[in-house]
């Protein structure tokens, strides 16, 4: 019997202004990525959405992207090495605080939007974002992009780490997702999404539109909190992961490399 975790992003709104359906996830997902307040999400949104998930029993993990509020953190910045180290551990200690005052804890870690894509495509940015966290906090589980340069990063650290696939979103031969700007990217389509994932987490496998499929460690699959389907999606997908058979649990952290 195959076993995956559910994740999506929350904690994403800030003061009077709304993003995402996080109530209604928590009922869904079993691991919740929480904005760490640079790129969204504030104080007491954080300590909300880490209440809830607490009461849930939904696993907790910090968000960070970079400093973009206006941008959504979907903004590529380019930064010295030891600024971006300092921006990955401010954000982790903030979601540690607010864990930890929520009755929680902070046991993953996940990057976002543009910061993710980067670390995507560059396995010493990666490291650079990932050895941070290790020195704040070496037992946090860093959630990777399966089968990408943040995938070999977490290897070579031999840090703990889980493989996430995407339920919403197109794939490129390499694995890397397809830029949001391009038509297909993002999936909206509830059924459809249900779908590929069920096929994905049987194959073990990335199934990009073109081309072979990419053998993956799927341990967790992003459902995303924003989005007019997004709560549609995530009940659709866990229903056919159930349907199926496929136990929903968080995840437990890999070492060393995906065989």
């Amino acid at each position: 019997m195959k076993t995956v975790d559910l994740n999506a992003d929350m904690g994403e709104s800030f003061g009077p202004w709304v993003m995402g359906q996080d109530a209604a996830l928590l009922e869904v997902v079993t691991s919740a990525n929480v904005a760490c307040g640079l790129h969204a999400g504030d104080p007491d949104v954080m300590a909300a959405t880490m209440s809830g998930a607490v009461a849930r029993g939904v696993g907790i993990g910090a968000h960070p992207g970079f400093a973009d509020l206006q941008g959504f953190g979907r903004r590529r910045m380019h930064l010295s090495e030891a600024t971006l180290r300092h921006l990955v551990q401010y954000q982790l200690g903030a979601a540690q605080a607010m864990a930890r005052a929520s009755g929680g804890r902070v046991r993953h870690l996940k990057l976002h939007g543009a910061l993710s894509n980067m670390a995507s495509e560059d396995e010493g940015l990666a490291r650079a974002c990932y050895g941070a966290a290790q020195e704040v906090a070496p037992e946090v589980i860093v959630m990777v992009l399966a089968a990408t340069a943040q995938q070999r990063a977490a290897e070579a650290l031999n840090c703990p780490w889980a493989g996430e696939i995407f339920a919403d979103r197109a794939y490129n031969p390499d694995a890397t997702l397809v830029d949001r700007s391009r038509p297909g990217a993002v999936i909206h389509d509830p059924e459809e999404a249900a779908t590929r994932v069920a096929r994905m987490v049987r194959a073990g496998a990335i199934l990009p539109d073109e081309g072979a499929p990419i053998p993956a460690p799927v341990d967790t699959v992003c459902l995303h909190g924003d989005g007019a389907t997004a709560l549609a999606i995530a009940r659709a997908v866990r229903a056919r992961l159930e349907a199926e058979g496929i136990t929903l649990a968080a995840f437990s952290g890999r070492r060393g490399r995906f065989a």
